[in-house]
């Protein structure tokens, strides 16, 4: 996108959907997990340890999925269709994509589902779990963020790098989230273990 010739109100729609997309699916799954009900935090807590372990194995499962998807040797990765219609994107459809790759998109949306559990069952105050839902959502819109806001500062300088960039993960992309898919998968296990 940054590449395209719309990158600018582009890149900004896209990265306001990301935030966007970040906050209501974590938000959603904080007050779904609200609804489990509460037990002593010294106690077993068997739902919460089951819904962790669950979400764990789909993450690895993804990962599983994510790796055997990766290109081999010199095959040409498939770009999504989406990918496509980058280069005549406006700010609003950008926006809109923004929004629903991080917040419908299967691998973020587990991510966010385990976000949301595991804030929901720290038992904070709203503030307190306002504070953790931006820091999250900022954590998760940096891999988005840095490029895009390298580039509105120095366009001309960025360019070079940024199709450098595209091309490696182009062809690590699977690799890469392969790889955060088992991190956050393995971590998810040991907490729904620790349930128990």
């Amino acid at each position: 996108m940054l590449l395209s010739p719309t990158a600018r109100g582009s890149s900004v729609g896209f990265l306001i959907g990301w935030l966007l997309g970040i906050v209501v699916a974590v938000v959603v799954f904080i007050l779904l997990s609200s609804l489990i009900p509460e037990k002593d935090p010294n106690a077993s807590q068997p739902i919460t340890g089951t819904i962790e372990l669950v979400l764990g194995l789909l993450l690895l499962l993804l990962a599983l999925r994510q790796w055997r998807s990766r290109p081999r040797g010199g095959d040409e990765p498939a770009l999504p269709a989406w990918m496509g219609a980058i280069d005549s994107m406006t700010a609003a459809r950008a926006l809109v994509l923004g929004f629903l790759l991080a917040a419908v998109n299967p691998k973020n949306l587990l991510l966010a589902v385990a976000a949301g559990a595991v804030i929901s069952s720290a038992g904070l105050d709203f503030g307190a779990a306002a504070g953790v839902v931006a820091i999250y959502t900022v954590v998760a819109a940096l891999s988005v963020g840095i490029p895009i806001v390298a580039y509105l500062v120095a366009a001309e300088q960025m360019r070079a790098p940024l199709a450098a960039l595209r091309e490696w993960l182009v062809h690590n992309n699977a690799t890469v989230m392969a790889v955060m898919l088992l991190i956050f998968g393995v971590q998810l296990i040991g907490k729904g273990i620790a349930s128990f």
